[in-house]
């Protein structure tokens, strides 16, 4: 009985399948390949309870938070009728599809939620709003004693911002808040394993990278695409260097790359600064081996990335602090383990 009536719901959301792009959608509400008008899929920015019936008093079906997605069915008076799939993560729906899944044994809810706080593609200021509304769940996340959900629902308030309104001025930085949300979500998560210790990054647990290329791809020369390039570093990193030279040779290579890619960008700076540490930790480890000539090398490409810090960045801290890490080397103060005199 459950798996006939998963299939009859299923047949029915297949209305709600957008094949088109977000862009093209916008310009063209209802996609004639699919059936599907875009103008019935919404949001919600407060938690909202589905009802079996337009009722109060009716039996409770699920709760939709905040940022998941319902696909309106019909109106009545105060109140809306949705399918609303709360058994599966958001992550694992398509951009473009409201999240319901194709496994005939998960049925979604159908039912009746209160028309409020519901923002729709056609909702005016709906990008302003769904941002704003991000932006205050992701303060609340920052706090000591933050909500248990408020930074995942600040991450798909700011997805659906540049997945319903891709036109807006607003969408390049949701885009980039809501991977950079999950992503930092992931990379704590990663950090807290065994595996973290591991030295070949391949050997970690890794960030999935598919919502940071999005932006990368989408916005292109932009603020949000530098920061987004920037974070997909992680993933390239050693997880521990065992002090061997291999790590910070690949990690300095890797981040002078970067700066090379995104002279002007909101990282560039960061990035030299990195390029600098690691070049300076590999003067301590060649020392160690007794490989004078590398440890020069590494030496001068220290001073030359210092040097492009100052000239770029005069007055950033991040240009200091490499002074420093220069400074020391020349000195033969160990910027990497300990100082035996």
């Amino acid at each position: 009985m459950r798996r006939s009536t998963a299939a009859l719901l299923f047949g029915l959301l297949t209305i709600a399948v957008a094949t088109g792009t977000a862009a093209n959608a916008q310009k063209n509400p209802k996609d004639t390949r699919s059936g599907y008008d875009r103008s019935a899929r919404a949001t919600l920015v407060h938690p909202a309870i589905v009802y079996v019936a337009a009722d109060d008093n009716a039996q409770h079906i699920s709760e939709v938070l905040p940022g998941h997605e319902v696909v309106v069915i019909e109106r009545n008076g105060a109140w809306v009728r949705v399918f609303a799939n709360t058994d599966i993560p958001d992550e694992q729906a398509d951009d473009q599809k409201p999240e319901f899944s194709a496994d005939e044994t998960v049925t979604p809810a159908s039912g009746w939620i209160h028309d409020k706080g519901i923002v729709t593609p056609a909702t005016a200021n709906g990008d302003t709003i769904l941002y704003g509304t991000a932006a205050n769940f992701e303060e609340q996340a920052e706090q000591p004693h933050a909500p248990k959900d408020a930074a995942e629902e600040a991450h798909l308030l700011y997805r659906r911002v540049a997945d319903y309104f891709p036109n807006s001025a607003l969408a390049p930085e949701a885009a980039w808040r809501a991977a950079d949300i999950e992503w930092q979500i992931q990379k704590a998560d990663a950090a807290s394993r065994p595996s973290a210790r591991e030295r070949d990054p391949y050997m970690r647990d890794q960030m999935d990278e598919e919502e940071m290329k999005k932006v990368v791809h989408n916005f292109p020369h932009t603020r949000q695409g530098d920061l987004a390039a920037y974070d997909l570093i992680d993933n390239k990193l050693c997880g521990d260097w065992q002090g061997q030279e291999k790590c910070p040779e690949k990690e300095a290579d890797i981040y002078e790359k970067y700066a090379a890619e995104h002279p002007d960008g909101p990282r560039t700076a960061q990035a030299l600064y990195q390029a600098v540490y690691r070049e300076c930790v590999l003067v301590d480890m060649f020392h160690a081996d007794q490989n004078d000539k590398k440890a020069d090398e590494a030496k001068a490409r220290a001073r030359d990335l210092g040097a492009r810090l100052r000239d770029k960045f005069p007055q950033s801290d991040l240009t200091a602090r490499a002074t420093a890490l220069v400074f020391k080397i020349d000195q033969g103060v160990p910027v990497y383990g300990i100082d035996q005199q």
